[in-house]
């Protein structure tokens, strides 16, 4: 669950950490400094809409440490409820601060995820680009769930290096269901889901210019160069986003205030 000092926002009653890289850097080596066990979650519009239509997928966010706001929609919807000092946390740019500071701060990482070979890759490339960085193991797993000899296994290479952090790569919603299911069978502090932040920095896929990023128009430049698997994602769900916030967001709505009353709920509202 998120620390009472750590203020968030809720759009569609998903809470989304109001944090900007700085701050969620701060929050994160605190928790490593103080071997406070949790979980993150890097989220944007399509992690809002499967935890409003999964129960269980809200449970999950709600119980993580940090939910940063991955895409600009939660940025802006923060900035619109108060929040001026959040900021896009960027599942690929957190990786790449929190590896950077670590160098020096001596923090450790495993890497879960990804397609045969890219854990292994990604460790290569990050221990590049940030020499002295320790990457005390990788772990690729099936395109499924770990059956209970694979858990055993990862269990094992886990408890012997101890990381202070896994970085996992599956994908919403699955990586974010695994970070919390696997919280406390793991010798880590954190788990943090990172998505596509394995394919970026291994070069496997292009990420999209950084006036794209900001402008909140990445999904249209990752759709064009994964047309069959992202269209439904980006442009069905951004449409059923934008729906479900127009039938409940309006200026009333952007009120302080948390309503237990309306059968509709509140689609976005502060709590600190």
């Amino acid at each position: 669950m998120m620390p009472t000092n750590i203020p968030h926002i809720k759009v569609l009653e998903s809470p989304i950490s109001a944090v900007n890289m700085t701050t969620a850097c701060e929050h994160i080596f605190e928790a490593l400094r103080n071997k406070r066990k949790g979980y993150i979650c890097v989220t944007g519009v399509h992690g809002v809409n499967e935890a409003f239509d999964h129960a269980d997928f809200l449970e999950v966010l709600g119980g993580a440490y940090l939910v940063t706001p991955d895409g600009m929609p939660m940025v802006w919807l923060g900035w619109l409820n108060g929040q001026k000092q959040m900021d896009r946390v960027y599942g690929p740019d957190l990786m790449l601060e929190v590896c950077r500071q670590s160098v020096e701060k001596g923090f450790t990482h495993f890497f879960y995820g990804g397609a045969p070979g890219v854990a292994d890759l990604l460790k290569i490339k990050l221990t590049t680009l940030f020499p002295g960085l320790q990457v005390v193991g990788t772990y690729c797993p099936p395109y499924r769930a770990l059956n209970a000899v694979e858990l055993e296994d990862l269990q094992q290479q886990v408890t012997a290096v101890k990381p202070d952090m896994i970085w996992v790569g599956l994908g919403t919603p699955k990586q974010e269901r695994f970070v919390a299911s696997h919280l406390s069978l793991l010798d880590t502090t954190l788990l943090c889901g990172v998505g596509a932040a394995f394919d970026f920095h291994t070069n496997r896929v292009k990420q999209a210019p950084r006036w794209m990023q900001r402008s909140g128009l990445e999904w249209l430049y990752r759709t064009i160069q994964e047309p069959r698997r992202l269209f439904g994602r980006y442009f069905r769900g951004n449409s059923l986003f934008l729906w479900r916030l127009f039938l409940g967001l309006k200026p009333k709505h952007l009120s302080t205030s948390t309503s237990t009353t309306s059968p509709t709920p509140n689609p976005i509202h502060h709590e600190q």
